[in-house]
């Protein structure tokens, strides 16, 4: 049991946000491009894979996190008493985890089309490469943004089997969305980062981050609403995004607050109910 319980906090399973944020890009991009006239068991059945398939990568990308980061993570408050920062865990076995959970998620992916297979495992790189982007760049949240919402691209492709500005266009966009919550998440370690010396756009941009969490998400919204009008989506659909519009300004600009810790982590976790609208929003749209 007590191996069971420091595996479950070595892969953040008793956190869903994590796995939660990579899956609402895998879910839109699948919603966008399925045809809702046809069997729905297929859509449902996608679904879940892609939902395992988050789970599984994001458990898997904690490990190697928290293997590149453990001499960071020992001198960072929050982070101190994690299984391999804490020594709780060795690195061997740690990596053993990963390759196995990698493997895992590797026999979901296999259920898809040949060109979502090869695009899934051209990203492999970027997932296992990001956190080593704090140490060189003030742009990790930029890397976090491409890599976390690749599955945007896959849910497309495993319906049309084959890419499209479409989901490019609401890709980028989703990149910004990344990089807005990402922000606010980096402030609760602010202080901890800037003394150990890596990087990030909390940092970057601590002096005026509502003007730069604006800017994000008013990208973000615009190519959202792009997206609909490319797929000439019903009057519903951008009634909907007032609302995302409305959660982005009010919940999470307008009560931020760089200093206060838990408000940032209430708003970061915010964006899990986000992503439930916006997925609505496309089923919505989408509908005769």
């Amino acid at each position: 049991m007590n191996q069971l319980n420091l595996f479950l906090e070595l892969t953040r399973l008793k956190k869903p946000i994590g796995y939660m944020l990579l899956f609402w890009p895998c879910s839109w991009g699948l919603t966008l491009a399925y045809d809702f006239s046809s069997n729905l068991n297929i859509y449902f059945f996608y679904l879940f894979l892609f939902f395992l398939g988050s789970v599984l990568m994001r458990s898997a990308g904690c490990i190697v996190n928290d293997v590149l980061d453990r001499k960071f993570d020992k001198k960072v408050f929050r982070t101190k008493d994690r299984p391999i920062a804490s020594g709780k865990i060795s690195v061997k076995r740690a990596l053993l985890y990963s390759l196995i959970l990698c493997l895992i998620a590797f026999l979901v992916l296999i259920n898809f089309n040949l060109f979502t297979i090869i695009l899934a495992l051209a990203s492999m790189p970027l997932a296992f490469t990001y956190p080593l982007m704090k140490r060189f760049t003030y742009w990790p949240q930029l890397f976090l943004g491409i890599t976390f919402n690749y599955g945007l691209l896959l849910g497309w492709t495993s319906v049309n089997g084959q890419i499209s500005i479409i989901p490019i266009i609401f890709y980028l966009g989703a990149i910004f969305w990344t990089l807005g919550y990402d922000t606010v998440y980096g402030f609760q370690d602010i202080e901890d980062d800037e003394i150990i010396g890596v990087k990030s756009t909390s940092i970057k941009f601590k002096q005026n981050p509502k003007i730069f969490l604006s800017i994000c998400y008013f990208i973000f919204t615009l190519l959202f609403i792009t997206t609909g009008i490319k797929l000439d989506f019903n009057y519903y659909f951008f009634i909907g995004t007032m609302t995302v519009l409305f959660h982005l300004l009010v919940i999470q600009i307008m009560k931020f607050n760089k200093e206060d810790k838990e408000k940032c982590l209430k708003i970061f976790k915010s964006n899990n109910f986000l992503g439930l609208i916006i997925l609505t929003c496309i089923l919505v749209g989408k509908l005769n």
